[in-house]
């Protein structure tokens, strides 16, 4: 086997190594999630450190790792012998793949042995394996929901409970939790990012001798491992010893009152929610001290660790960035009796026109005025200003003809402030991943019926096995009070939860949207309604149509981030071709299926329904839609038409596309405590 990359070899990335570091040094920090585009070695750092982590003592046998010198006392394995000696081994990096299931995660009851023999036998999962370890999840932002919630949880309380039908199974499970993500392909919910200790981005160096050195050395590593190992095994075993002496040093350390009252000004001044940060901010700074050989934790220890344990905590809604204001951070952190520094004295005019640089008087009406140009012509401060696309109503008027080639193109307007939108679910029963839109079969959810069991039994519903295992009691010679079963008897809970959808927007980009105040409003409905595909866990695409065709702005993500940068930088203008929109989407519709056939797809088309830019761009356009509603697909139309004279035309397409709903912008939002627009079809 391979050597493992060194953790001292890797180039660059400094503040993620010291992230990883003080969370080796004191694990009671919480863990660290890495955010950084593709290729910058995120994951080799981290399979990197468990090398540098000190040895773990443990006593033979133990599937749960339990510290000879304390073993835990509800340990599955135990009561353990107190006079069997403890062997020592390396700290374990524990993987937890993105299709990990439940059981694997936190190990499994197997209820056919507790029903028939009555015994609790108990199969460890990857959090009893990464006990006093790493638990390293690569892409934790692809991570189902439940699962994220059950390794934070176990990661909070430092245990795992696993409960099986009245059955439970208790063992510790401390562990130092990394987790890797690309903020492309999603974000974690503001809740779970908080869960995480310290945050770092990353990105490749732009600097030429930099990458080349990266390249070097990886280069180096792949033509012989073991040798490249060896080269910087000093480095490594010098690093774990520091990490050593800071781990033995870390309760010697004190936080002095001031500082503690500064870490407090500090979270406060950034409106974090709850006391969390306070107290990561606080360990992580009693970390830094002991890693620099102090027994005091200093103001710049504070400051340090501000930047790694607040940047994802001040996120005040999901299209926010993480990031912190360095300067804001220095405000907060000064003292309150600190002088603020005299303000600089504003420069003296050197004169008292033109010439002498200084301002020249102002004229009668208050403006300024030098008295300068041509009679008739007005000061060069009142003169119009060119006319700017993105604060002037110069688009063109709604019902008038396109220009020749299309009609002029319109820069970007602002959304609207996003709102609370109605709930729009596809119809029928699906089998997606588990979300918060639409009815599906999932692992979590109420219990709807029961089913024969196929495979291994995870989710046994009791009432059915006993039912269908009691007629045949005297058949099988029943004559205690037990009930004998047999394999064929065994019915799984069929459960039913909410799944996400891909939600795919299409959206009128022409001139007949092009009216400012008119797409300052499409555009918040359509951000509005991509915040709510964000809470229910949906992937997006955006769709846009607009002089002769369409384009694929967004392809299907989970980033709803993304979808709404791409519809801030959205302009307008020209033709409206609704039917090559509808084609586009019945074409990333179709490639999407094969890649995630399980998620079903909601079409959302946001248009007054005026087609234009051909002979027969009307038929057209219901050509596509009826193209589009032959798959089966669920639609909803936003009609955007406005003026006293409406045609109805988004009516007539939402027809086409198979009866969905058909919404104005005025009736998007939501209204009452359940907000619920429900489709004629799913009703029934």
């Amino acid at each position: 086997m391979s050597a493992a990359y060194p953790f001292s070899a890797i180039v660059g990335l400094a503040e993620l190594r010291l992230a990883l570091v003080l969370n080796a040094v004191s694990p009671a920090v919480g863990g660290v999630l890495v955010r950084g585009e593709k290729g910058t070695a995120k994951s080799t750092m981290v399979r990197a450190l468990a090398s540098q982590l000190p040895a773990v003592a443990v006593l033979p046998g133990c599937r749960f790792s339990c510290d000879p010198a304390a073993p835990d006392g509800q340990c599955p394995d135990g009561p353990h012998d107190p006079t069997v000696a403890g062997t020592t081994r390396a700290a374990r990096l524990v993987e937890l793949p993105v299709g990990a299931s439940e059981d694997r995660l936190a190990g499994s009851l197997d209820i056919e042995r507790a029903l028939t023999e009555g015994v609790k036998a108990y199969e460890p999962g990857l959090l009893a394996a990464a006990h006093r370890g790493v638990l390293y999840v690569d892409e934790v932002n692809l991570l189902h929901d439940h699962l994220v919630d059950l390794l934070l949880d176990a990661a909070a309380m430092g245990t795992s409970h696993v409960e099986r039908e009245g059955v439970s199974v208790r063992h510790a499970a401390r562990f130092l939790l990394v987790g890797t993500m690309n903020p492309e392909e999603g974000e974690l919910r503001p809740q779970l990012l908080d869960r995480f200790g310290l945050t770092v981005e990353v990105a490749a160096s732009r600097e030429p001798r930099e990458r080349a050195e990266v390249v070097r050395r990886r280069l180096a590593y792949e033509a012989d491992p073991d040798a490249f190992a060896a080269r910087w095994a000093e480095q490594d075993a010098e690093l774990a010893e520091r990490i050593l002496r800071a781990r033995k040093l870390l309760a010697d350390v004190v936080l002095p009152d001031a500082e503690l009252e500064r870490i407090a000004r500090v979270c406060a001044s950034f409106e974090v929610d709850g006391m969390r940060a306070d107290l990561v901010t606080a360990r992580t700074s009693i970390a830094l001290a002991a890693w620099h050989g102090r027994t005091e934790v200093l103001a710049e220890d504070v400051r340090q660790a501000a930047l790694l344990a607040l940047p994802h905590r001040r996120r005040r809604n999901p299209f926010d960035a993480p990031g912190l204001d360095e300067e804001h951070l220095d405000e907060a952190l000064r003292d309150p009796e600190e002088p603020q520094g005299e303000p600089e004295p504003e420069p003296e005019p050197e004169g008292d026109g033109p010439d002498g640089g200084g301002a020249p008087p102002p004229s009668a009406d208050g403006d300024p005025s030098d008295g300068s140009g041509s009679a008739g012509e007005a000061p060069e401060s009142t003169r119009a200003a060119p006319s700017s696309a993105a604060g002037t109503e110069d688009a063109p008027v709604e019902g008038a003809p396109a220009a020749a080639g299309g009609g002029r193109e319109q820069a970007a307007v602002a959304a609207a402030e996003p709102y609370r939108t109605r709930l729009f679910a596809v119809p029928g029963v699906g089998q997606g991943a588990a979300g918060r839109r639409s009815r599906a079969r999932t692992a979590n959810g109420r219990t709807t019926g029961a089913q024969v069991a196929a495979g291994r039994v995870t989710r046994l519903h009791v009432a059915a096995t006993v039912r269908a295992a009691a007629l045949h009691q005297r058949a099988r010679g029943r004559t205690g009070a037990g009930l004998v079963l047999r394999r064929a008897d065994l019915r799984e809970a069929v459960r039913e939860g909410r799944e996400g959808n891909l939600v795919l927007f299409v959206v009128d980009a022409s001139g007949s949207m092009a009216a400012r105040k008119r797409m300052r409003a499409v555009k918040g409905a359509v951000l509005s309604l991509l915040l709510d595909a964000y809470q229910r866990r949906d992937k997006v695409g955006l769709v846009t149509f607009r002089g002769a065709d369409a384009s694929l702005v967004l392809p299907p993500t989970s980033s709803v981030e993304i979808g709404a940068a791409r519809l801030a930088a959205l302009p307008t203008g020209g033709r409206t071709p609704v039917g090559a929109g509808l084609l586009r989407a019945h074409e990333t519709l179709r490639v999407e299926r094969l890649r995630d056939p399980q998620r079903r797809p909601l079409v959302v088309v946001v248009t007054d329904g005026r087609a234009t830019g051909g002979p027969d761009a009307l038929g057209e356009s219901r050509r596509a839609a009826r193209l589009l509603a032959a798959t089966g697909v669920a639609s909803l139309v936003v009609d955007c038409e406005s003026g006293p004279v409406r045609l109805g035309l988004a009516a007539r397409l939402a027809e086409d596309l198979g009866g969905g709903p058909v919404v104005t912008l005025d009736e998007l939002a939501a209204d009452g405590l359940a907000g619920l627009v429900r489709d004629t079809r799913s009703a029934a």
